[in-house]
């Protein structure tokens, strides 16, 4: 008879594969022929619209971003725009006064003193005058039409939040840019048919979305993740989110492992934020606490679940071939990844092993992050980071 504890190794790795693998790619498969939302807006109804944006030295971009909102075909005299610059040291706060010239409808707030995106937003969606919000980054761009997609959905009264639909430019087979786009590829597939099929997406994409103004919640200022608290508290007022894969926006992409890793870090840090802020939604019987759980939870302790695997598999190799196999399995992913990093020294470049140490790095930060998270928060003010600026979507 086998030892259930001989069975640790295989058993802790289930989770790991149900939420990486066997929930995305089922779900995907059931809502492949689903409907999204169909009552919207037509063009000749659309709302009134604030667009509320923080940026902090955003010289690089900000030219780019502010001809991508007034090159939309959202109508112009039903758009509103707030940004907030936080104690630029660039060209940046002279560049939207240029702009403000031709359109009056900006509104330019110049914080003296650096705040952090999350203050600034939680400042400028008061200002808003609006009752839909567009919340976006600086290095985000527009299409012509991401607006109109993004907002036709608010005529349906249970729709509380939308998001867009991400692309990344800049791409290079030399970093760990084509792995990231891979997985937010999957990611935005993911978020798409949980909104087709439960209206509960879990996380919009930060860069872009869109939500009711009194359904926006004020977040805590030491909060590192601000959208998934957003989003988390609309669909806690029983709101539905959804995306919407015709809302394009781009934006470009760290090539650089070790500033990805950074980011990756402060994301998973403000990740256990919110897990902790909102651990009482997993205890409820709802389609919100189910997708809670399978898309989010079971990915942020996966690197803990592969870690005890990994240990456990090493003190019952003995007991059984699986536990054996599992351990070499370990020994070889570790392996495969300390290879492609002195690869990455020398310029060579493989693409399966570059998703090998995306995972593992990924799965190091998520590990980082909590450890972070238990010493206490920061302020939550962060640097950008560096990416691509130059660079144009095709």
């Amino acid at each position: 008879m086998i030892n259930l504890i001989h069975l640790a190794p295989a058993l802790l790795l289930i989770p790991v594969c149900y939420t990486y693998l066997i929930y995305p790619f089922t779900l995907i498969l059931l809502s492949k022929n689903k409907g999204n939302n169909t009552l919207n807006y037509d063009r000749a109804e659309l709302p009134m619209l604030s667009i509320i944006m923080a940026a902090h030295n955003e010289e690089l971009v900000i030219r780019k971003k502010l001809d991508s909102i007034f090159s939309s075909e959202y109508p112009k005299n039903k758009i509103e725009l707030l940004v907030g610059t936080d104690c630029c040291n660039d060209s940046t706060d002279d560049i939207i006064a240029s702009y403000k010239v031709e359109h009056p409808e900006i509104q330019h707030i110049v914080f003296k003193e650096r705040s952090g995106k999350v203050r600034i937003v939680n400042q400028l969606v008061k200002k808003a005058n609006n009752e839909i919000l567009v919340l976006t980054d600086a290095n985000v761009l527009f299409s012509k039409e991401t607006l109109f997609h993004l907002v036709k959905h608010f005529k349906n009264k249970e729709i509380g939040l939308v998001d867009s639909h991400m692309k990344n430019y800049g791409l290079s087979e030399t970093g760990i840019s084509l792995p990231e786009q891979s997985y937010i590829s999957l990611e935005v597939q993911l978020k798409n048919a949980e909104g087709k099929q439960f209206g509960s997406m879990m996380g919009p994409f930060g860069g872009c979305f869109a939500i009711r103004k009194k359904l926006f919640c004020e977040v805590p200022t030491n909060y590192l993740v601000d959208d998934f608290h957003i989003s988390m508290n609309v669909l806690r007022q029983k709101a539905q989110c959804i995306h919407e894969h015709k809302a394009l926006v781009f934006e470009d992409v760290s090539n650089l492992l070790s500033a990805e890793f950074k980011r990756k870090v402060r994301i998973s840090t403000g990740n256990f934020q919110n897990l902790a802020h909102f651990k009482s939604m997993l205890l409820r019987t709802n389609k919100v606490a189910f997708v809670f759980m399978s898309h989010k939870v079971l990915r942020w302790l996966s690197p803990f679940f592969l870690l005890a695997s990994l240990i456990t598999a090493y003190y019952f190799k003995a007991h059984s071939s699986l536990n054996l196999f599992i351990l070499i399995g370990f020994v070889m992913v570790i392996s495969l990844v300390l290879i492609d990093l002195m690869l990455m020294k020398v310029k060579l470049h493989l693409r399966l092993l570059r998703y090998l140490t995306h995972f593992t790095s990924m799965n190091l930060a998520l590990f980082v992050g909590f450890f972070k998270y238990l010493k206490g928060s920061s302020n939550g003010i962060w640097n950008r980071t560096e990416r691509l600026q130059n660079g144009s979507p095709q």
